[in-house]
């Protein structure tokens, strides 16, 4: 028979251990993060000369930031800083700042309406749109609008907004994945690697017109 002491011992050790396990012990966890426009306003004053005040259509070499997914900023910001992606610029521009300020930064560029671009090459525009909705299948080139939308609006925390990009930076990039100077993404290293000058820059232009 067990004894009133020891069940009482047994009974305060179950008790002990349940409320150790219980979540209503655990460290209480920091809030949600929420990012600040404002901030990211503020953060964003040193992106302007490359990327205009608003991120919209500055140089053509520079990509169009407004309206892009914040996910995705935030991932090339960290690889630039990281040295994933290889950029001696933006290294520099990404490598002060914190997690933090790159949501910020994205997040105020992510809150801006994307404005429309144009394709400016007519003789290509069936190619281009071949490739972007049907891809190359003797090549196995998938449709770019299998990831990145039939309007070019992408995937949210997972493909880029393509939509309106400035052709000559679309292309730029695209050779960089194919000659392996962009080396952030396998998928894309082995897309371009199967495309050729002539359908990167089909591509590209008809990327320029979308909406």
């Amino acid at each position: 028979m067990t004894s009133p002491t020891l069940s009482a011992l047994v009974s305060a050790t179950i008790a002990g251990l349940a409320l150790a396990a219980s979540p209503a012990w655990a460290a209480e966890s920091k809030p949600a993060f929420k990012a600040d426009i404002a901030k990211g306003q503020a953060l964003a004053a040193t992106c302007q000369a490359c990327h205009t005040a608003d991120g919209s259509r500055g140089a053509v070499a520079n990509p169009i930031l407004q309206g892009q997914h914040p996910e995705y900023l935030v991932k090339q910001l960290t690889e630039f800083k990281s040295g994933k992606r290889n950029n001696a610029i933006m290294k520099g521009m990404a490598t002060p700042l914190s997690e933090e300020d790159m949501k910020h930064i994205a997040a105020f560029y992510g809150s801006k309406q994307a404005k429309p671009g144009f394709a400016k090459v007519k003789e290509s525009v069936a190619l281009g749109e071949k490739i972007y909705r049907g891809g190359i299948a003797e090549r196995s080139v998938p449709a770019c609008a299998g990831c990145h939308s039939p309007n070019g609006a992408g995937i949210p925390a997972q493909y880029p907004r393509l939509g309106g990009q400035h052709f000559e930076y679309t292309e730029a990039q695209l050779n960089a994945f194919r000659s392996g100077q962009r080396a952030n993404s396998a998928q894309m290293t082995t897309i371009a690697g199967k495309l050729n000058d002539r359908e990167i820059k089909a591509v590209s232009d008809y990327i320029a017109g979308l909406r």
